[in-house]
């Protein structure tokens, strides 16, 4: 006999994609918590980010908060170069010496 197929309130839904938006907690942690399918959060998910489009509800950013953003963005490239540097210098010291 086929398994019968649940139905979930809009309300629960909701409740669950807000805790996966507003925490750190992945999709598949939050699914499993509740014993609901990881595909089928991800699918309530999509639906919620169209219908509550988070970016239309952000207020533009400010004078210091941009030049704070760009110092940002530099101090990140500066790292991810750094980065690169090391790891083809790590590179050089483990070849083989010959």
């Amino acid at each position: 006999m086929p398994a019968s197929r649940r139905r979930f309130s809009q309300e629960f839904k909701d409740q669950l994609c807000e805790e996966v938006v507003s925490t750190s907690k992945t999709i598949k942690s939050v699914a499993d918590s509740y014993g609901v399918g990881a595909e089928t959060l991800r699918n309530w998910l999509k639906k919620y980010r169209q219908e509550h489009d988070t970016a239309a509800t952000e207020a533009p950013l400010t004078g210091s908060e941009r030049a704070r953003l760009k110092e940002l963005e530099r101090e990140n490239q500066e790292l991810r170069a750094a980065t690169a540097f090391l790891k083809k210098a790590a590179a050089y010291f483990a070849r083989d010496p010959r």
